[in-house]
């Protein structure tokens, strides 16, 4: 309550994030002949281990292949702002390197420190990855 000539702040807590929801993030290289294949690949792979698991996709999420850090890019930054706002509890992505190429292995596990922070879980959808369960860092 507030009271005349008074402001009271509040906060929101932050926000759960839905388990049982994930976003497909797609970031795979473009190849010559055709040039989608990889990408249509990688999301016909991640709706069907979406599909098997029960998971709802909230969202397909793409990005051009080719910067190595993942905040520099529309897309991923679109993958935090669901995480953040708890829509979504998994990040689904065909293997690590989406996230950032083994070179710059140290912004993915970045990254996947921040989505765990946020409680979100980070899971591959590349069958010899899919067992496993995902990533820790």
């Amino acid at each position: 309550m507030t009271s005349a000539g008074t402001s009271q702040e509040t906060t929101a807590a932050p926000a759960a994030p839905d388990l049982a929801a994930a976003v497909l993030y797609v970031c795979a290289e473009r190849s010559k002949l055709p040039p989608t294949l990889a990408a249509d690949r990688a999301e016909a792979e991640g709706r069907a281990f979406a599909e098997a698991r029960g998971l709802t996709l909230a969202e397909v999420v793409t990005d051009l292949y080719g910067e190595p850090d993942p905040c520099r890019r529309k897309g991923w930054m679109r993958v935090r702002e669901l995480a953040e706002s708890g829509a979504v509890g998994v990040v689904i992505v065909r293997w690590p390197a989406c996230i950032a190429p083994d070179a710059s292995h140290e912004l993915r596990h970045r990254e996947i420190r921040w989505l765990q922070d946020h409680g979100v879980l980070v899971r591959y959808s590349w069958e010899p990855l899919a067992s496993g369960g995902g990533e820790d860092t």
